[in-house]
């Protein structure tokens, strides 16, 4: 098969390969994907530059964790009638050497699920990480109805499905954006107000919004940089989910104010999910692709001979949308 694979970790141009190697062999739970489209995401650009030290210690990776496809062969322990299933992949390269960034993986049964037959492949590999962490933010603690969610970064991969699974919900979105364009995006896809988290205050203008009525729920892209102004907007009892605090990675926190606060925190990521909430994650997005009620993005593509231009990409971080890697 052809694959791309890295051995030490460095800059996507020197340390990205692309070649061929062995096909995978399908073990008795397994299914073998023939994967038409990979995806890349901010963890499959990390884990190449070294974020996991111990990475490489049995061999070289096949990166990334997203991709879809067609179910080609089946282990033992899985019906044949999944052959020839179309389906989303996710979690590739996770506790395992290959990931989606070649023409076959073979990965366990319940990391394939069906992908409805009028989503792309292209839709599908983007479901992944930035929709199943957006799945977990919103519904971790219930339903979010008639809720007021505050979510920063609303433009963002993972704040772009999460204000549409709010919303879809039936809550009142207050979502962030730093710009113009960020700004519609959001206000595009349901959001009910956006406010600037580059202005100064930006927790008060939520206040105004909301005429003084507190955030049940805060979603938020970068903790440590966004802590001050949204304990500002939260009501006692609140929930703040994160999944990411980058410009701050070991920020400090008011801990008795958030005390009396009675607030609770949790950290989100999806590998580290339960695999509860991961299957009712998978029955939801099914039922919303079924019925078309989510809208995607595509940012870029590029074939796989051309990888290490995705993870430059992903690396200079202003891509608004899903990043993509086109099998040959």
């Amino acid at each position: 098969m052809k694959a791309a694979w890295f051995e030490t970790f460095g800059e996507p141009r020197d340390v990205l390969e692309v070649g061929h190697k062995d096909d995978p062999i399908v073990q008795d739970d397994e299914v073998l994907v023939d994967l038409r489209v990979s995806a890349v995401n901010p963890s499959d650009e990390k884990k190449r530059a070294g974020s996991f030290s111990d990475l490489l210690d049995n061999g070289f990776i096949i990166p990334h964790s997203d991709g879809a496809g067609i179910i080609v062969e089946v282990g033992k322990n899985i019906s044949r009638n999944r052959i020839g299933e179309r389906v989303w992949v996710y979690q590739g390269q996770f506790e395992r050497r290959y990931g989606t960034a070649a023409d076959l993986i073979s990965i366990d049964s319940i990391r394939a699920p069906k992908l409805p037959e009028n989503i792309s492949f292209d839709v599908g590999a983007c479901l992944g990480i930035p929709l199943m962490t957006a799945h977990r933010c919103v519904f971790a603690d219930g339903s979010v109805k008639g809720k007021r969610l505050l979510i920063t970064g609303g433009a963002g991969r993972v704040g772009y499905y999460t204000i549409q699974l709010a919303k879809n919900d039936g809550a009142f979105v207050i979502a962030t954006a730093s710009n113009k364009e960020d700004k519609k995006s959001c206000l595009n896809i349901g959001a009910d107000a956006v406010v600037n988290h580059k202005e100064k205050n930006w927790g008060r203008h939520i206040l105004e919004i909301t005429k003084g009525k507190k955030i049940h729920r805060a979603i938020d892209v970068d903790f440590g940089a966004n802590l001050t102004e949204v304990l500002s907007c939260l009501r006692t009892g609140a929930i703040i989910a994160t999944y990411a605090s980058m410009q701050n990675p070991e920020p400090k926190i008011p801990f008795f104010k958030m005390m009396y606060m009675a607030l609770s925190i949790r950290l989100i990521i999806v590998y580290s999910m339960p695999e509860k909430a991961k299957f009712s994650a998978i029955k939801d997005i099914s039922n919303l692709l079924s019925k078309n009620l989510i809208k995607h993005r595509i940012a870029y593509k590029v074939s796989l001979d051309e990888i290490h231009k995705s993870h430059e990409i992903i690396k200079e971080g202003n891509a608004r949308g899903g990043v993509l890697i086109e099998m040959s």
